[in-house]
């Protein structure tokens, strides 16, 4: 525990518990299959997963030369009418460990509490499949949402990328490669606590480098899995905060936690973007740690910081209605 304890009282237990359970990433636990298997003996959490209206697994066309892409795809309960937004969810987990079964909580709140298709993808994982697979895997996956949104019930002009941590980046990067390539119309990015600036130099790595759950240590060897020793950290695919020019970017909504690590550079990105020209709202938490908006069960300001996001989904569909557009097509 830090000497200056900056989380919010009910969060500690939670941080301490977690902690007891995570594998020590970087030190005694350096091989990425080992860290997933520690992470799967964990105990799962105690409350019933959100009730939506279907859930499918299945999977899509990958990248050229790339194997299929397994997504799961969540849809609301027929009280949503359609077409509905739809939001393509990136999980966290450092680019090497979790999948769609370690989000699906926060997928299904998603879905549920927003009236949304989610389609959550299991892209790539280093170091099996290191930089760009990844992002290669996110854009595929986003492509063919957009274009076939109409036999999701989704519309695709109330599109949203979303993502946490990694998934955060991932969310960040395909936003921007999707406006460089003349891809998808994305209405809304929506960044819970990304990784912006891979080069892990900002202030918040040395104010909460240790006792917040996620390690500075954890960081630096999720890095190395997922860049290799060759890789570039300051790649703008990598650290979205770092790209040559952020205007004509869709609107973002940014979550940051005071006591993370990559604090310092969601909130950068946020401003960054603002000076670009991009619509951005920002959820701050000053007593929160990496990884608290998968607690609503526990945590009033992860409450809060989903209420946030479902707002900004909602929105997306609410323009459209205001623009007097309620068409969805498969693009």
């Amino acid at each position: 525990m830090p000497l200056h304890d900056r989380l919010a009282p009910q969060a500690r237990p939670l941080v301490d518990a977690m902690a007891a359970f995570f594998p020590d990433l970087g030190g005694a636990v350096t091989d990425a299959a080992e860290a997933r298997r520690i992470l799967s003996a964990a105990p799962e959490k105690p409350f019933p997963a959100p009730v939506v209206g279907a859930v499918e697994d299945r999977a899509i066309p990958g990248p050229a030369g790339a194997p299929p892409i397994p997504v799961r795809i969540y849809r609301p309960d027929d009280s949503a009418p359609g077409p509905v937004p739809v939001v393509v969810f990136f999980h966290g987990g450092g680019w090497v460990i979790c999948d769609l079964d370690s989000h699906d909580s926060t997928a299904r709140a998603l879905c549920r509490d927003a009236g949304a298709v989610v389609v959550s993808v299991d892209y790539r994982l280093a170091p099996e499949h290191r930089f760009p697979a990844a992002v290669e895997d996110a854009y595929a996956a986003l492509c063919w949402v957009a274009g076939h949104a109409a036999e999701l019930g989704a519309d695709a002009g109330a599109l949203s990328v979303a993502g946490d941590s990694a998934g955060g980046n991932l969310a960040a990067v395909v936003a921007q490669i999707a406006r460089d390539e003349d891809g998808p119309a994305v209405a809304r990015q929506i960044l819970v606590y990304p990784a912006t600036d891979v080069r892990q130099k900002t202030g918040s790595f040395d104010a909460n480098a240790d006792g917040y759950f996620l390690t500075a240590a954890h960081c630096a060897w999720f890095r190395e899995q997922y860049l290799g020793p060759d890789g570039d950290p300051a790649h703008p695919h990598v650290s979205p905060l770092l790209a040559e020019r952020l205007d004509g970017l869709p609107a973002a909504h940014v979550v940051t936690a005071g006591c993370d690590p990559l604090c310092d550079e969601g909130r950068a990105y946020a401003q960054a973007l603002k000076d670009a020209g991009v619509p951005v709202t920002e959820s701050s938490f000053p007593g929160m740690f990496h990884g608290f908006f998968g607690f609503p069960e526990l945590l009033e300001d992860a409450r809060r910081a989903l209420a946030d996001v479902v707002e900004v989904i909602v929105s997306s569909r609410r323009d459209r209605k205001n623009d007097g557009d309620h068409g969805g097509g498969a693009g």
